[in-house]
């Protein structure tokens, strides 16, 4: 009988804590809403222009350190554009384009390319500065969609 209070306990409070998540989180998109309709209403001027670019920098690879890979997001007020991302090593240095409509790569966008599509969005600046941990290596991660393999 104990043992069901306690699991029935835990239980309750890993509903919280998902609960406590969870508005987090909705919070945060709803703010990043807020500032959006607020950029949107003061006046775009042209809405196909690319307006709004942001660069996010950091260590793609173990072997290069110096946020030497980048991405840059340049996307109009409809929030269409594309990301270029540079891959930088030793040896070689890898570069992307991927497309983004309504704030969403055509193709999944890495985290550090959705954090500056994000950032232009948002209007956060030009450079987005973000340490990450060493990631795989490139031709692991960006195998291009429309070449034959």
């Amino acid at each position: 009988m104990l043992i069901a209070v306690w699991m029935c306990a835990l239980a309750g409070c890993c509903a919280a804590l998902i609960g406590l998540l969870a508005l987090r989180r909705a919070r945060a998109e709803i703010d990043d809403c807020r500032i959006l309709l607020a950029r949107a209403a003061s006046g775009a001027g042209d809405l196909k222009a690319i307006r709004d670019v942001a660069v996010c920098r950091y260590d793609a690879l173990e072997e290069m350190t110096g946020r030497l890979s980048f991405s840059v997001a340049m996307i109009n007020a409809l929030g269409d554009g594309i990301v270029l991302t540079s891959i930088n090593g030793r040896s070689e240095t890898r570069t992307y384009v991927r497309a983004v409509t309504s704030g969403r790569g055509e193709h999944p966008l890495a985290p550090e390319e959705e954090e500056a599509v994000r950032a232009a969005r948002l209007g956060l600046g030009p450079l987005v500065t973000k340490a990450r941990a060493p990631r795989q290596p490139a031709d692991t991660l960006y195998p291009c969609p429309d070449s034959p393999t």
